[in-house]
């Protein structure tokens, strides 16, 4: 059975509040669990009662090999049970092949001398 440490969702329709639970990885997200570590209201501001974990619970938790979800990492990495990876792609902001070529292009036109219009030919008179 592989565990999953995860968010619960609880409270009204556009009032969040959170469970953070110990959950078999196939139940669904607000179904059955094993135990209940903490809490996470995400309305409150970031404070120390925003999250609330048993912390001595989620060691034992990830000592048994259950695996937090993303969100929870990052508040295990915030209160410095767990490091967290940073999962940024460093290429997200490097445009397309195709947008490089224009851009190439463009730089290309602006920089090349402007030729110099050709002398107005003399009124005949």
């Amino acid at each position: 059975m592989s565990l999953k440490i995860r968010l619960a969702r609880g409270g009204a329709k556009k009032r969040p509040f959170y469970r953070i639970v110990v959950a078999d990885s196939h139940a669904p997200r607000d179904g059955r669990f094993i135990e209940k570590l903490g809490t996470f209201n995400p309305l409150l501001p970031n404070d120390a009662d925003r999250v609330v974990m048993n912390v001595d619970r989620v060691n034992h938790w990830l000592s048994v090999g259950a695996q937090p979800t993303d969100r929870v990492l990052r508040f295990l990495d915030a209160a410095g049970i767990r490091k967290r990876d940073p999962r940024n792609n460093p290429q997200k902001a490097v445009p397309g092949k195709k947008a490089q070529e224009r851009a190439a292009a463009a730089a290309a036109a602006a920089t090349a001398p402007a030729e110099a219009p050709a002398p107005a030919a003399e009124p005949a008179a």
